[in-house]
């Protein structure tokens, strides 16, 4: 007799025979993750896992997924654990996956990764954000535990190069449950106790151990913190997400307390070293100043009253010598001038003529007598010599050859 089955108990035969099978209901399987797909409500996630010949439907219920160290995503290959049964309203069989591992690399290297991109893109990292770390900070928060080689380790260096330095410890869980919150909660109680700078780290350990400084909060934390941070997780070879966070980083906890305080030798150099640049730069202030009062003293000697008297007279009394100079100087250009003239006069005066032997005749009327023609006998005639008048008559007038000079 022929058996007629409904889906609905097709579906439940076939779900039953699945989750019957030992081997499929704990076996490992490995691909590549596509169409995955998050339901924010719920938080289940649905995803295909697929090689170059098939594909097989997953399942990843809130519950389970909540332990992954790491996010999937699309084209990431990974190994899942699960079982395998049927889903009987869509008669789908797909793998339940209880735990996934990224295929090669570690999950806590791949979350770690992960979160460093996600951080990166939303500014945590950026410079511009960063806090220069004080020089000389008098009161230094500590977030760490209480009891760990860590703490020790800081009060024992800050007491050697900085006793008066104040430490504030706020003991904290860094390792294992409720680390991350209990980190993020001394930053922030921390932050708003007036500090000058925090140390936030703790010992060296495995990457599980360190792994409550790679969580979001405790980063978000170190970023908002108003205080400057120095990160000090670990050994130099260990990193952590809120060493790309923090002000600065230091390779150990020992190596924290020595960058965030200065020794007191140092200290006491750098006073010395300020005092003696204090003392150049008094010594440049005090002879610029001098320079500045001698200028304006001799700028005042130049505008005073008296100094521009005294400076008109010399420049009166220089301008009374070159005029005395000049008119001497025209006097002597005048006097030899005249000079000149004067001998001129005398080649053509009657004078010298007269004391050169020569004499001046006058006939009565006073008319210059220079022919024989111009006189007769009888004529009454002056001779003008050099030392006086001669008068005389005509007796006899005879004309004879013209005489020249």
């Amino acid at each position: 007799m022929m058996t007629v089955l409904s889906v609905s108990k097709l579906n439940f035969y076939l779900r039953a025979l699945l989750e019957g099978d030992a081997p499929l209901q704990n076996l490992y399987v490995s691909g590549e993750i596509s169409n995955f797909k998050r339901y924010p409500n719920s938080g289940h996630c649905y995803f295909t896992l697929r090689d170059e010949k098939a594909q097989l439907k997953c399942v990843l219920f809130a519950a389970q997924g909540a332990h992954l160290r790491f996010a999937p995503e699309n084209g990431m290959r990974v190994i899942c654990r699960g079982r395998v049964s049927v889903y009987e309203r869509d008669g789908v069989y797909q793998l339940y996956v209880d735990d996934m591992q990224p295929q090669g690399a570690g999950a806590l290297a791949v979350a770690f990764e992960q979160l460093k991109s996600r951080l990166a893109a939303a500014g945590l990292f950026d410079e511009s954000h960063k806090q220069p770390i004080p020089k000389y900070p008098r009161r230094i928060g500590v977030a760490t535990s209480a009891y760990g080689a860590a703490v020790a380790d800081i009060k024992q260096i800050t007491a050697r190069r900085f006793p008066a330095a104040e430490l504030v410890i706020a003991p904290t869980v860094v390792q294992g449950d409720g680390a991350p919150e209990s980190i993020a909660r001394s930053i922030e109680q921390l932050d708003q106790m007036g500090l000058d700078v925090l140390i936030v780290g703790r010992g060296g350990g495995s990457m599980e151990d360190l792994w409550a400084f790679n969580e979001r909060m405790v980063a978000q934390a170190v970023f908002d913190c108003t205080v400057p941070i120095i990160s000090a997780v670990g050994h130099e070879t260990d990193t952590t997400i809120i060493d790309y966070v923090a002000d600065l980083r230091a390779p150990t906890p020992s190596a924290a307390a020595e960058l965030a305080v200065t020794a007191a030798n140092d200290i006491d150099q750098e006073i010395l070293s300020r005092q003696e640049r204090l003392y150049r730069q008094m010594d440049r202030v005090l002879q610029r100043k001098r320079q500045q009062a001698e200028q304006r003293e001799m700028r005042l000697k130049y505008l005073s009253p008296a100094n521009r008297i005294r400076e008109k007279r010399t420049y009166s009394i220089q301008l009374e010598e070159r005029l005395e100079n000049r008119m001497q100087t025209i006097l002597r250009d005048r006097r030899h001038t005249l000079a000149l003239y004067i001998e001129r006069m005398k080649a053509v005066s009657p004078l010298e003529k007269l004391n050169s032997g020569f004499s001046y005749v006058e006939a009565a009327d006073g008319k210059n007598i220079r022919s024989v023609t111009q006189v007769h006998e009888g004529d009454s005639l002056r001779i003008r010599v050099s030392d006086g008048v001669i008068d005389t008559k005509v007796e006899q007038v005879q004309q004879g050859d013209r005489f020249t000079v």
